[in-house]
C-alpha cells in the first residue's frame, strides 16, 4: 500500500488528485470542529455516551465523533447513504426509474444522481429536525426558541449537503470514492480518543480495584446513578488490552482476506464466423464476489436491532428490580437474544442485497446474447438455475463472515463488560475496505497512465 502511494506520487497528475483529496479531508475536519449554536456539547456528550450502544452510537462513529458534538458536519454522510439505498431498492420497485437505471445511458445516470441529491437534503431535514428534537426533549438546549430552532437546523441540513458535494467532488476530481473516503477518514479519526478512552479505563480499572472508586462515590459527585454505572462500565483491565489488540489484528487478517475472495465460474464463448474471419471460441469466468453487498447488512441491521433499546431510553430506563426492567435488559444491546436477532438479520439483510446487486437471469441473457455459455449447462434456464444456486451458497458464507465480523466484538464487550466495542466491527470493514479499494483506484490510475504513455 505505501509503495503504491509512493509511486503514484511521483506522477504528476495522481499528485494533484492525492492533494486535492487531503485538502477536502482537511476541511472535512474543520468542519467537524465546529460546533452550532445554542447547544450545550458538554451535556449532549454526557447524554449520548450513554446511548453509544444504541443506534445513535452508530451515527457518531459513521460522522467521525461530530455527532456527538452537534458540530456543523454532524450528520456527516449518513443522509446521502440513506438515500443512495432508498433509490437503489426504488429503481427495483418502480418500472420508470429501472428502465432509466439500465437503458438511460450516461444521461440516465445522471437523472439518477441528481434525485439521489435531492432525496438526500430531503432526509438531512427530518434527521435535522429530529436531532434538534432529541436535544430539545433532553434540556441540552441554552436556547430553545423559533430563531435558534432555525439556526440548528438549517445549520445540519447545510453541513450535510456540503459533505454530499465534497464527496462528489472527491469522486471527479480526487482519489477513489469520494462518500467512502470521507467514512473513513471519521472513522481515523476517532483513534486518539480511541486511545486515550482505554488508557482511562485502565485508570478506572485501577480506581475500582483500589477501592476509590465506586458509584457511592461518583453519586456524591453528583453523578446520577444511569451516568455512575456507565462510568464504571468503561473501566478496562490491562490484560484486555492485549486481546483487543490482538482480537483486532486478527479480524483485519480475515476481512483483508474475505474481502478480495471470489467465485470464479468458467465460462466459453461459441466460434462464430463474420465475413471470412473467425471470432470467439476463447474461455473466460464470471466473477462473483463472496462479500458482494459491503458492510450494507451490519448498518441496517443494527440500526433495526438496536432500534426497540433506542425508544425506551429515550422513554426512561425502567428501576431495578421490576418486569420491566428484566425486558429491558434481555433485549439490551449487550443481550444474549439482541447478539441472535442482529445475527439473522445481518443473514436476511445480505440475501437481500445479492438479490438486488446480482440478477442471474440477467447474467444469463447476456452470456447467452453474446454466445457464452457455462460448460455443461444449457443457455437459458438450466444456466439461471446454477448462477443461482452459486450465488445462494456464496451469499450464505459472506453473509455468516459479516455476522462473525460483527458478533465478535459484542462478545469479546460481553466477557470484558465493556460495551464500547458494539460497534468495532462495523468500523473495521470500512476502514479496510475503503482503504483496499482507493489503492486499486490509484493502481488503475497509474495503469491507465502507462498505457497511455505506450500510445503516445
Amino acid at each position: 500500500m505505501i509503495q503504491t502511494i509512493k509511486k503514484a506520487w511521483a506522477i504528476p497528475e495522481l499528485r494533484k488528485k492525492i492533494v486535492f483529496t487531503a485538502l477536502i479531508l482537511l476541511i472535512f475536519r474543520i468542519g467537524n470542529a465546529i460546533p452550532v449554536p445554542y447547544v450545550d456539547t458538554k451535556l449532549l456528550g454526557d447524554y449520548l455516551s450513554q446511548m453509544s450502544t444504541t443506534v445513535l452510537g452508530l451515527y457518531d462513529v459513521m460522522s467521525g465523533g461530530a455527532f456527538a458534538s452537534a458540530t456543523v458536519f454532524a450528520l456527516g454522510v449518513q443522509p446521502y447513504i440513506n438515500s443512495s439505498i432508498i433509490i437503489q431498492l426504488l429503481t427495483i420497485a418502480i418500472p420508470p426509474l429501472e428502465r432509466l437505471a439500465r437503458e438511460g445511458g450516461e444521461e440516465g445516470k445522471k437523472k439518477i444522481q441528481s434525485i439521489t441529491r435531492y432525496a438526500t437534503v430531503a432526509i438531512a431535514i427530518l434527521q435535522g429536525w429530529g436531532y434538534y428534537a432529541l436535544m430539545k426533549n433532553a434540556s441540552i438546549l441554552t436556547n430553545t426558541g423559533v430563531w435558534a430552532a432555525l439556526v440548528i437546523i438549517i445549520s445540519f441540513i447545510a453541513g450535510s449537503s456540503f459533505v454530499m458535494w465534497m464527496g462528489e467532488q472527491v469522486t471527479e476530481f480526487g482519489v477513489g470514492n469520494g462518500i467512502s473516503i470521507t467514512l473513513f477518514a471519521g472513522i481515523l479519526a476517532r483513534i486518539p480518543s480511541m486511545v486515550s478512552g482505554m488508557k482511562d479505563g485502565i485508570q478506572r480499572w485501577s480506581a475500582i480495584n483500589a477501592g476509590t472508586l465506586t458509584a457511592e462515590t461518583l453519586t456524591s459527585a453528583g453523578y446520577t446513578e444511569a451516568q455512575a454505572q456507565a462510568y464504571l462500565n468503561g473501566a478496562l483491565a490491562p490484560w484486555s488490552i492485549a486481546l483487543l489488540v490482538i482480537g483486532m489484528l486478527a479480524l483485519i487478517a480475515f476481512i483483508v482476506f474475505i474481502n478480495d475472495a471470489e467465485r470464479r465460474i468458467p465460462v466459453q464463448y461459441a466460434k462464430r464466423q463474420v465475413g471470412r474471419k473467425m471470432y470467439g471460441g476463447q474461455s473466460s469466468t464470471l466473477p462473483m464476489k463472496v462479500n458482494m453487498s459491503g458492510v450494507l447488512p451490519i448498518i441496517f441491521a443494527q440500526s433495526i436491532a438496536s432500534l426497540p433499546i433506542t425508544i425506551w431510553t429515550f422513554i426512561g430506563i425502567p428501576a431495578e428490580g421490576t418486569v420491566s426492567r428484566s425486558i429491558y435488559d434481555a433485549i439490551d444491546t449487550k443481550s444474549v437474544i439482541y447478539m441472535v436477532v442482529y445475527f439473522i438479520m445481518i443473514i436476511g439483510f445480505s440475501y437481500f442485497y445479492s438479490s438486488i446487486q446480482f440478477n442471474p437471469v440477467e447474467i444469463a441473457n447476456n452470456l447467452k446474447k453474446q454466445g457464452g455459455f457455462i460448460p455443461g449447462f444449457r443457455p437459458g434456464q438450466p444456466t439461471v438455475q446454477f448462477i443461482q444456486k452459486v450465488l445462494n451458497r456464496i451469499t450464505m458464507f459472506g453473509a455468516i463472515y459479516l455476522g462473525i465480523v460483527a458478533i465478535c466484538p459484542l462478545i469479546v464487550g460481553k466477557i470484558i463488560d465493556n460495551s464500547s466495542l458494539a460497534i468495532g466491527g462495523t468500523s473495521v470493514i470500512i476502514v479496510v475496505g475503503v482503504a483496499l479499494e482507493t489503492v486499486k483506484a490509484l493502481e488503475n490510475q497509474m495503469l491507465m497512465r502507462q498505457y497511455k504513455g505506450f500510445l503516445e
